[in-house]
């Protein structure tokens, strides 16, 4: 199963936030800058991350954004939840056949979701941002893209 790009950005730029939560607030043209996400479709993550109490803003000089939580209390599935991503692997709801019969395998893709979501909601940012490797790569001691690749189609 693979989720789509609107997953993987939140979880991306939340992360990001999280790294750098004993800081100032994080502006979103830092994390489009950082991360090769663009600035539109950042406002559009962080307005269903905000309704969703998953941040704070703060306004005026030195603003930006916060962790709304701990890092340790919020999980990526609450992150993918919050952004309107399906994870359901029946497709989405649509486990039934043309006829309207429930398809015979219905069963299987809805376990495979249940056992998706349970495993992303195992994992806090807090886990992610202790990773090793993910804090070198905050440092940005990470290989850069290659030249000809645009940011937003890097493989991570």
């Amino acid at each position: 199963m693979k989720l789509s790009t609107k997953g993987h950005y939140a979880v991306t730029a939340m992360l990001d936030l999280a790294l750098h939560q004993d800081h100032a607030p994080v502006t979103l043209a830092d994390i489009s800058q950082d991360q090769g996400i663009s600035l539109s479709y950042l406002e559009q993550l962080f307005a269903r991350l905000r309704r969703d109490h998953l941040v704070t803003g703060v306004r005026g000089p030195g603003g930006g954004y916060r962790l709304a939580r701990a890092a340790r209390e919020i999980t990526v599935a609450d992150i993918i939840v919050a952004v309107d991503e399906n994870i359901d692997a029946a497709n989405g709801g649509l486990e039934r056949k043309a006829s309207g019969e429930r398809c015979l395998t219905h069963d299987l893709w809805s376990e495979l979701s249940a056992q998706i979501y349970d495993f992303l909601n195992g994992i806090t940012l807090a886990d992610l941002a202790d990773e090793p490797s993910i804090r070198v790569l905050a440092r940005g001691e990470a290989a850069q893209p290659t030249s000809g690749a645009p940011p937003d189609s890097q493989a991570c």
